[in-house]
Formats: structure tokens, C-alpha cells, sequence
């Protein structure tokens, strides 16, 4: 099978590949392994939509549990014991046109350090919050629950879609939406910036304008996710567990 590396280190792995019947190549390949971290796989994402992604630890920097080293997870992906996931995916439009998507999250933020924005949200075309002041305001998916959204609210979910405010002055309720749902964001005073996960490219937003955030109808393809997002491997390179 013809695979396509992406990530840091790859020197680790690269003996790796022959020893379980994988050619490393730029073209016609099959599936996408990525070698380091979340970044790692939401970058191969951003920049190769759609291809499957087999995301592999990068033992140097975040050690793994002997079940989820990157020989045994090889070996189970060679020997058609993986399992593939499909991640749906968020999306940010702007009123301009311009639009952005994330595996996690897509979150709009205050353009300024030292200002705070002001917006107005409706979800499915009624008015939730006239004025809602605060650093940030986004949605997440379920994946991307357990990511920023996890920061801001203290919970995760396991359907729908999650929509979030990051450091309100006012009394407004995080939600888990059903899938289907769209959130429009008014901004009344700005401007802000549209993001996307770890996607350096952000969307400026000025005063006036407004963002729409809802599901995509994209998705991402990724092999053994749980093995990735293992709580034991977590352990490992944060041993707190409470953390987790």
C-alpha cells in the first residue's frame, strides 16, 4: 500500500514502513499517516481534505502506551483490525463570502487583546442574546468537544453540536444544538477574526458584519481515533490524571 508521511521526526518511523508492507509516496497514495500530535493531524487535514488520515504519536515528544506505540498501531492497520471514523466537520462563513472549517472548532474572536466584542446571536433565525460582551464566541463538534470547547464550558457532549461563549459578562447559557442548527454572530462592536483549530489563516471581521457557523456537509476520515486519543497514553505525558 502506498501511504503518504506527514509530520516531524519521520526518520523514527520511516524504517517502519517496509517492515509492514508500506511505500512512502508523494503520489497515488491511499491513506495519510501523520507522525506527531493533534496539530499534526488537523494540519494534514486542512491541507489534504478527505484523504484518510492515520494519525501516529510522536514517541520522542508525547510517549505512548505499549497498546498504541507506533509498531503495534501499524501492525493493526496492515492487518485490517483498524477501525475508520468519520469526523464531521464545522464551518464559519462570513458575510462576505469568505468561509473556514475545522475538525474541532471554528471560533470568532476579538481582534484586540484589550477590547472586548460585543455581538448578537440567533440560532435558526431567532434572536438568542441581543448583546452578548466577551473574548470569544464558537461552536464545536463533538470530536472538538473535548478540545477549547472543553476549556470554556467544563463539559463535553457526545451528539449534536456545541456553541459556546468564552469570558461573557452576561448570563448566557453554553448549548448542544441539534446538527442541523445554524448560529448567526452580529457583531456590533469590533472587529474580530474568524478561526478554525490550529489553522494560521484567520478571517478578519469587521464592525457591522456578521458569521454564520453550522456543520459542514465536509468530513474527515481518520483511522483508529481512539486509539489516538487514548486516556492512558494521555496519562503518560500528563501524569495528573485528574486533568483528564
Amino acid at each position: 500500500m502506498k501511504i503518504k508521511l506527514l509530520g516531524k521526526n519521520l526518520n523514527d518511523i520511516r524504517p517502519l514502513l517496509s517492515r509492514f508492507g508500506l511505500e512512502e509516496a508523494d503520489s497515488g497514495y491511499e491513506v495519510i499517516i501523520t507522525h506527531g500530535g493533534d496539530g499534526a493531524l488537523l494540519g494534514a487535514e486542512r491541507d489534504f481534505p478527505g484523504v484518510p488520515k492515520l494519525p501516529l504519536r510522536d514517541a520522542a515528544t508525547a510517549p505512548t502506551c505499549r497498546e498504541h506505540a507506533a509498531a503495534r498501531r501499524l501492525e493493526r492497520f496492515v492487518g485490517g483490525q483498524s477501525v475508520l471514523t468519520r469526523l464531521p466537520k464545522v464551518l464559519g462563513v462570513t458575510s462576505s463570502g469568505e468561509s473556514i472549517t475545522g475538525i474541532n472548532d471554528v471560533f470568532l474572536h476579538s481582534a484586540s487583546h484589550t477590547s472586548a466584542l460585543r455581538y448578537r446571536v440567533k440560532i435558526d433565525g431567532e434572536l438568542y442574546a441581543a448583546e452578548v460582551v466577551g473574548d470569544a464566541v464558537g461552536i464545536a463538534s463533538v470530536h472538538g468537544s473535548g478540545a477549547y470547547y472543553r476549556s470554556i464550558t467544563h463539559s463535553v457532549f457526545r451528539v449534536g453540536i456545541g456553541l459556546a461563549f468564552s469570558n461573557s459578562t452576561e448570563s448566557v447559557d453554553h448549548m448542544v444544538l441539534d446538527c442541523s442548527s445554524r448560529i448567526e454572530i452580529e457583531i456590533t462592536r469590533g472587529p474580530a477574526r474568524l478561526a478554525a483549530d490550529n489553522d494560521p489563516r484567520e478571517l478578519p471581521v469587521a464592525e457591522g458584519e456578521s458569521v454564520t457557523l453550522s456543520m459542514s456537509g465536509d468530513s474527515a476520515f481518520v483511522w483508529d481515533v481512539a486509539d489516538f486519543m487514548c486516556t492512558h497514553c494521555r496519562i503518560l505525558r500528563h501524569p495528573n490524571p485528574t486533568a483528564f
